[in-house]
């Protein structure tokens, strides 16, 4: 098979990248691997054309063209163009996107095009209690009318786009993002520091950070050498372009701030070592499709707290392989993170089975099966 992924996150060195990227790099490894083609088709970070390969990856990067209000316009063009050319030459089996890519893909015949929900606009406008933006919200219904297939990297993501986008018989199920255990091996317990807390992700009000900062004075009334790691990059407002870290540090109180050290933007090849040194570890989402970052962290058998909404139960079960918390209850977060602290026992218990969990249910080799199947099942079906 040949796999077309349209993503300009694909992880590139010296520049940013989220969870997205993080898990097309590996999926699109792991099919080569498997025996399969793998193209990647985006936007270039940088103001130039880059066709590289990594690992039989082949990476097309495409120069950008910023005219205001016909960006969109221009991308569009260059990645449909590069898509023909890479199709005419190497024949394409399934173009797959996130939620906004297809809305002016022009479709190939013989191309099967797939949506993996990963959280889209509509997705995340409530969760964030703002608007919908009508230009994105009219890409994101006009993509999933293009696509021939849709699939949610959790059962949560699926429902919750249900209640926006109607999109009934084109699901193909739930596939989870899949854990690198190879970058997030076991952690080595002597390596804790105690009293450590571990957040990492991006700076921003759904990912909880500021609950968690508000919690510390709780936490450490509790356990006097607690502190907090923050590593992430920073967010900025999408009309203002204000910082949201400035507004996070406000909320620092007196009596913690020399308890809270940000890292900045942390390379995801040294997350593991952070995380290592941790011993708990705290990302308290508001809202979430199937976070990547939580997965890493159980793969690691560490003791983890993590956020009651979104898919929160689909990778935590309360008090078996981590705890759960209301991410907008300061209270709780203080309480389920001052739990793993002080009952080391209990502590240890939790990030063992975390680990256990992750080989049996978001194993890369499985889950990679998992999606072979289903390009398998998309590419034979009418």
């Amino acid at each position: 098979m040949h796999i077309c992924f349209i993503t300009s996150e694909y992880p590139k060195a010296n520049f940013p990248h989220g969870g997205v990227g993080t898990f097309i790099k590996t999926i699109a490894q792991k099919l080569i691997d498997n025996g399969h083609q793998v193209s990647i088709v985006g936007i270039n970070y940088e103001n130039k054309l880059e066709i590289t390969e990594e690992n039989n990856v082949k990476i097309y990067r495409l120069k950008p063209n910023y005219i205001k209000g016909l960006t969109w316009y221009f991308h569009t063009n260059l990645i449909n163009k590069q898509i023909k050319n890479i199709h005419q030459i190497n024949p394409i089996d399934v173009v797959e996107s996130t939620e906004l890519g297809l809305a002016f893909i022009k479709k190939l015949p013989s191309i099967k095009y797939l949506i993996r929900l990963n959280g889209g606009h509509h997705f995340f406008a409530e969760s964030e209690n703002r608007g919908v933006n009508w230009w994105k919200a009219y890409q994101e219904k006009k993509s999933f009318r293009n696509a021939d297939y849709i699939i949610g990297v959790s059962q949560y993501v699926v429902n919750h786009t249900s209640k926006f986008i109607n999109f009934d018989s084109k699901k193909r199920g739930v596939i989870f993002n899949p854990a690198n255990l190879k970058n997030f091996y076991e952690a080595d317990s002597n390596k804790i520091i105690d009293g450590r807390i571990f957040f990492a992700g991006t700076l921003c009000e759904k990912k909880g950070i500021r609950q968690l900062i508000m919690a510390m004075p709780l936490i450490k009334k509790e356990i006097p050498q607690a502190h907090l790691v923050i590593a992430g990059r920073d967010w900025f407002y999408p009309k203002t372009k204000k910082s949201y870290t400035p507004y996070l540090k406000s909320f620092i109180d007196e009596s913690v701030k020399d308890s809270i050290v940000f890292l900045g933007n942390v390379d995801n090849r040294e997350i593991p070592i952070e995380i290592e040194k941790a011993q708990v570890c705290c990302y308290p989402s508001h809202m979430e499709a199937m976070p990547l970052a939580w997965i890493e962290v159980m793969s690691m058998g560490k003791a983890f707290v993590a956020s009651n909404l979104g898919p929160g139960s689909e990778v935590v079960n309360h008090e078996e392989n981590g705890l759960l918390c209301n991410p907008l209850d300061i209270e709780d977060v203080a309480h389920q993170v001052v739990r793993l602290l002080k009952e080391k026992e209990f502590s240890r218990k939790l990030a063992k089975n975390a680990r256990q969990s992750v080989l049996e249910k978001f194993d890369v080799d499985k889950i990679v099966q998992q999606n072979i199947t289903l390009y398998q099942s998309l590419i034979y079906s009418k």
